[in-house]
């Protein structure tokens, strides 16, 4: 063991401590974050932005707002987005390592036995609409990077927290707008992500908009009119039959299957005695790494198209709502991976996967831009056993605790002076 090694090893314990002293102030810190609503659509998440800086320069960290244009965010389809920056910068020499995590969540839906927005403690849960998903990972990154720094030690390099506001809607406004705006490049990335996996790749997705144009009419004379309905079934028959020849392409990366394809939204009709004018689809397909978003693209448009293809008075028309790429490993990305594999050992005491993950998030940006990003945070062994996205959506308050503290050491790997 080197000398810088020893040193390491002796700081660990302080580090660890001072998380479980602090633990409660982190808990409540999660829970006044999940009790700002922040639904996306509509997408007002300001003034949660506003909420989160003010939380953080309590703490004596400046904070960066970086609100994005009214007018460019309103194009897109929200109502406001400020991104945060909190710079810690320890020296001039060192890596820059970036943790970032999103405000933004879907809304709550039904089935909710306990308040959405309630940051509810319960046999040792904290429960609401992104307790796991990934407002967790704000209290784990700031109480990480807290940790750290009160050990006094020297350190290089430095600390960015970016906390975002646009990955529902696929991070164009959130991290795509920092790094396209030279806001920051920093040298390695932690996105969000569960604590007993570390992901390394993961899926692109598309999303479509499909409007079946017909023409209504009264419900007894429909012969007068062009069904948009009956049209629009056609596309769903073709989308939802080539769902098993989807299932056939198989991924090479671990943790990942195959393509996927569903219809999310339907909306259309003006009464039940009226023949349907109008009928707009909604629809996702998930692409695997290996998969070119360009060829998907058009295969998914050509289908659409021919389904339809010879009806009388019936047009389509379709827009792209979201294109975003598969994140895929990056040379760099290793010494994250494995120091976040050694430290998870220490803290859960089993070894921890690395995987790649069906989902699709805004990290992938960083990779885009030339920089090795991986995701590692708070929360179970799968997206399923936390209701993420769902009714009564949790995160247990031990994987919070030990999230933070791999992460911490996993700061400290990469920081501490001498590496």
């Amino acid at each position: 063991m080197t000398t810088q090694q020893a040193q390491q090893t002796m700081q660990k314990e302080p580090l660890l401590k001072w998380i479980d002293d602090h633990f409660e102030q982190q808990v409540a810190f999660l829970q006044a974050l999940v009790r700002i609503p922040t639904d996306t659509p509509p997408g007002n998440n300001a003034p949660f932005s506003e909420a989160v800086a003010a939380m953080i320069e309590t703490r004596g960290w400046p904070v960066e707002r970086h609100p994005v244009p009214v007018q460019l965010v309103h194009d897109y389809g929200m109502e406001s987005i400020t991104n945060l920056i909190v710079r810690r910068r320890y020296a001039d020499q060192g890596p820059t390592i970036a943790l970032n995590a999103h405000g933004d969540v879907v809304p709550p839906g039904d089935g909710w036995t306990r308040p959405p927005y309630g940051g509810v403690v319960e046999n040792g849960r904290l429960y609401g609409r992104a307790a796991a998903v990934s407002k967790s990972d704000f209290a784990t990154y700031v109480f990480a990077t807290q940790a750290i720094e009160a050990l006094g030690t020297r350190l290089q390099g430095g600390i960015e927290l970016h906390f975002t506001a646009d990955e529902e809607f696929g991070g164009l406004l959130g991290p795509g707008w920092l790094l396209e705006n030279k806001l920051t490049r920093p040298d390695y990335v932690i996105g969000a992500g569960f604590g007993y996996n570390v992901v390394t790749a993961h899926n692109g997705c598309l999303q479509f908009e499909v409007t079946v144009h017909g023409k209504a009419t009264h419900g007894s004379i429909p012969d007068t009119g062009h069904d948009a309905l009956q049209a629009a079934t056609r596309v769903l028959q073709a989308i939802y039959a080539k769902v098993p020849e989807l299932r056939q392409v198989r991924s090479k990366v671990q943790g990942i299957t195959s393509p996927t394809m569903i219809v999310g939204r339907i909306d259309g009709g003006t009464n039940t005695n009226v023949v349907p004018g109008k009928v707009v689809l909604k629809m996702d397909r998930r692409m695997i790494p290996e998969e070119d978003p360009v060829t998907v693209e058009a295969d998914v448009r050509n289908m659409i198209e021919q389904s339809v293809a010879g009806m009388t008075g019936i047009r389509v028309e379709i827009r792209k709502l979201l294109q975003a790429g598969a994140l895929r490993p990056l040379p760099g990305h290793e010494k994250l991976v494995e120091s976040l594999q050694k430290n998870a050992v220490t803290v859960f005491g089993e070894p921890i996967t690395t995987n790649g993950s069906a989902l699709y998030t805004d990290a992938r940006l960083y990779a885009e831009a030339g920089i090795p990003c991986v995701l590692y945070g708070a929360g179970p062994r799968t997206v399923l056993e936390s209701n993420a996205k769902q009714a009564d959506e949790f995160i247990e308050l031990e994987d919070l605790r030990r999230a933070t503290k791999v992460v911490a050491l996993t700061l400290l790997d990469l920081l501490a002076s001498g590496n």
